[in-house]
């Protein structure tokens, strides 16, 4: 990643983890579970929700996380369903940013009295928001823990399943540090190949490219 980019993917990797953190603890609170409020995380502070390894490796891996909102499921009134449906708001609140630059950058390619050099560095900040929201949203909807994924498969899972999953679980993080590391050294890229088309598809929608 040339200089450049990585200017122009700051700002958006900041903004990214923030409001999917966020949006955690918001959808949390609303259920009935304060902990995020109480502990400062209800806030889009992004000093407050940054994991440094996380925002790391979406500089040079493309794929990253920021610093879980705490959760406790035994404060909500249906903790399967409503722990489900916190863990989907991190990633929706993602997809509907990447919506949302895509209707600004569709805007921007329809007016004239912006200048040319300011322009290109709209048009390059809505890109690089639409990529990493679509990225960290598809990313964490992967069923493998600690991913969001992993909770809402366990919410849809029928109760006599679930600790059978729950088992299986300790394990994801070893899967999944073992397939980005296979990635990075066989320089083929597993979550690439996975998470690619369905990033492409929206990216092609939300800008007509």
């Amino acid at each position: 990643m040339n200089l450049n980019s990585l200017i122009i993917s700051i700002p958006t990797i900041l903004y990214a983890l923030t409001i999917h953190e966020y949006f955690h603890g918001w959808t949390a609170n609303k259920f009935g579970d304060p902990t995020a409020r109480l502990q400062g995380r209800l806030t889009l502070n992004p000093l407050a929700h940054i994991d440094i390894l996380g925002a790391l490796c979406f500089v040079f891996a493309h794929f990253g996380w920021g610093k879980p909102v705490p959760v406790n499921p035994y404060n909500f009134k249906n903790p399967r369903r409503d722990n489900m449906i916190v863990s989907f708001a991190g990633p929706a609140s993602n997809f509907v940013s990447a919506f949302l630059f895509g209707v600004i950058f569709y805007f921007f390619r329809h007016v004239t009295f912006v200048p040319m050099d300011i322009s290109a560095i709209i048009f390059n900040l809505l890109i690089s928001g639409i990529i990493v929201n679509l990225s960290l949203a598809f990313f964490n909807l992967i069923p493998l823990y600690p991913l969001d994924g992993s909770h809402i498969l366990e919410g849809l899972l029928p109760s006599s399943m679930v600790l059978k999953y729950r088992r299986i679980e300790r394990y994801s993080p070893f899967i999944l540090i073992g397939v980005i590391v296979v990635g990075n050294y066989t320089g083929i890229s597993i979550l690439g190949r996975i998470l690619g088309p369905p990033i492409h598809f929206f990216l092609k929608l939300f800008t007509g490219f």
